[in-house]
């Protein structure tokens, strides 16, 4: 998870801020060890986005961003929620824009 003094998680556990947006943290109930492995898959396709960006090879790129989305999902961080008490999904919106924004403002203050 990002560290709390640069990038706050949000009270429910739910999202964690960057630049004033709100991203998915990945689903806490995964096991450790499926959470790693798929943590490395995440890495790997990472790096091989970087690896066809460079090489100006498109199939690769759209095969690799493929495989990060897979393993977004896997992870929670994308898809359906990993929670189950029905609350909407703030995935990418501004925190300012949430329910959230008034527990920001006072990490702020």
């Amino acid at each position: 998870m990002p560290s709390p003094a640069n990038n706050p998680t949000t009270p429910d556990g739910r999202y964690f801020v960057v630049s004033g947006r709100l991203w998915r943290t990945s689903n806490p109930d995964l096991a450790p060890d499926e959470r790693q492995q798929l943590v490395d898959r995440l890495m790997k396709a990472r790096r091989d986005v970087s690896a066809a960006l460079k090489a100006r090879d498109g199939n690769a790129e759209r095969t690799a961003r493929q495989a990060v989305d897979e393993a977004k999902r896997a992870l929670g961080e994308r898809g359906p929620v990993w929670w189950t008490d029905g609350a909407p999904d703030f995935n990418r919106r501004m925190v300012a824009n949430t329910p959230y924004a008034a527990w920001f403002a006072a990490l702020q203050a």
